[in-house]
């Protein structure tokens, strides 16, 4: 009966602790997305970043749709984490540096090669 009693309250803990916060989604343009890669590139990478529950991204419409909680993360930071990745989101410019060490491919204009 004990170990039952002690079981509930865990659970009771870990629902209490998984609910805090809001939600919101959000959709960030990400015009330098190009393929496949660059889609899992962002949502492997935001799936990393505290405060974000998810995101996908859509190659065809070129945005990204992020779930996150309001009180961990902002907007903003969202766009800086995208753009740490190598892409441009919104308005933010993808960072240089991330953005030369991607895969041709994900490059603008690179599909055009392959």
């Amino acid at each position: 009966m004990k170990k039952i009693y002690q079981i509930q309250l865990l659970l009771s803990i870990a629902l209490f602790i998984g609910c805090d916060g809001e939600t919101l989604e959000v959709v960030i343009n990400t015009p330098s997305i190009q393929c496949g890669m660059c889609e899992r590139n962002i949502e492997m990478g935001l799936s990393n970043v505290k405060g974000i529950s998810a995101s996908k991204v859509d190659l065809a419409t070129k945005v990204t749709k992020v779930k996150y909680f309001k009180d961990r993360i902002d907007i903003s930071k969202i766009e800086k984490e995208i753009s740490n990745l190598g892409y441009q989101a919104n308005d933010i410019l993808a960072d240089n540096i991330k953005y030369e060490s991607l895969p041709a491919c994900c490059k603008i204009g690179g599909m055009d090669k392959i």
